[in-house]
């Protein structure tokens, strides 16, 4: 049998290997923590949060529980959206004497839609290290059950909360050739699934991924149509977080294209249409036509 098979049968050895690697002192540890199951942190995890001298967190309560049920004990150092700024110079100094200390976030990656990332790019304005310790992301496990082409994809994250400027950002995003990755609350799943359907329409795909990890998960991939039936059908549907998957723009408005308009607006605002078309046709290799008649539209929208 080979060395790692054997790994697999002895934890223990296993657990020497991780604990070999290198953790070097006057160092951040950006550590991913579950985003609901608890099985779901690394070996490596646990042995950094066993190793550091304090564990900035964004909500000592919930933290200090997840670390006990480790059997891990540390001291805590609330770090969180209202006082991040404050205790980044405090954290900053004491990193600077030499002290390890782990940064977690209530459940996932800190800095990734959660506090973290004025006080990493702090630490590293000071010279010192930042260290990531990955796991649970639920962007990437919602990805990886969508059954949607994820070659690309583009993280939102959370939408403005006001409807204008949520629909606004969402048109911004109507054409992208991604799918688009988004979070959302409880109590704005409703609005914020309408909005979806105002702007990208009835036919485009989404996967609703809610829960992810915890006893209640659940998968729900529809037409943006179809999710008002869905919320309807049962009152569970609207509680717990939630990741939205948005199926990326159809290949009619791909990324030449995309770039071609982009390059006709530039040159419209100097030349005349005919001009214009003309031009882009030559840039991208595209036929002048198409680009002719798109320009025409561009012009009558800015009227």
């Amino acid at each position: 049998m080979n060395d790692k098979n054997d790994n697999l049968k002895n934890p223990a050895r296993l657990m020497q290997d991780v604990i070999q690697q290198d953790y070097p002192p006057a160092a951040l540890y950006v550590i991913a923590t579950p985003i609901g199951n608890i099985g779901d942190i690394t070996l490596r995890a646990l042995h950094v949060l066993s190793l550091v001298d304090a564990v900035a967190c964004e909500d000592t309560r919930i933290t200090g529980t997840l670390l006990s049920q480790y059997g891990i004990s540390k001291p805590l150092i609330a770090v969180h959206q209202h006082n991040e700024y404050r205790m980044t110079e405090q954290l900053v100094n004491r990193l600077s004497k030499g002290e390890r200390i782990a940064l977690v976030t209530d459940a996932g990656t800190p800095a990734i839609s959660d506090p973290g990332s004025h006080l990493v790019d702090a630490v590293l304005s000071a010279g010192l290290r930042v260290m990531p310790v990955p796991g649970a992301s639920a962007a990437i496990a919602a990805l990886s059950v969508s059954g949607l082409s994820a070659d690309h994809f583009y993280f939102v994250g959370f939408l403005p909360v006001k409807k204008v400027a949520k629909e606004t950002m969402l048109k911004s995003l109507e054409n992208m050739p991604a799918i688009l990755v988004i979070y959302e609350a409880p109590h704005r799943i409703r609005e914020t699934l309408a909005s979806l359907l105002a702007v990208f329409g009835p036919d485009r795909q989404i996967v609703i991924a809610r829960e992810i990890t915890k006893f209640f998960e659940e998968i729900h991939r529809c037409k943006l149509s179809e999710t008002r039936e869905w919320l309807d059908a049962d009152p569970h549907h609207a509680r717990g977080e939630f990741v939205l998957l948005i199926e990326s723009a159809k290949s009619g408005r791909n990324q030449d294209e995309m770039e071609a308009e982009r390059i006709l607006s530039i040159l419209l605002a100097e030349c005349p249409v005919s001009q214009a078309a003309s031009l882009a046709a030559q840039i991208t290799g595209m036929k002048k036509k198409p680009l002719y008649e798109r320009a025409l539209q561009i012009k009558d929208d800015r009227k």
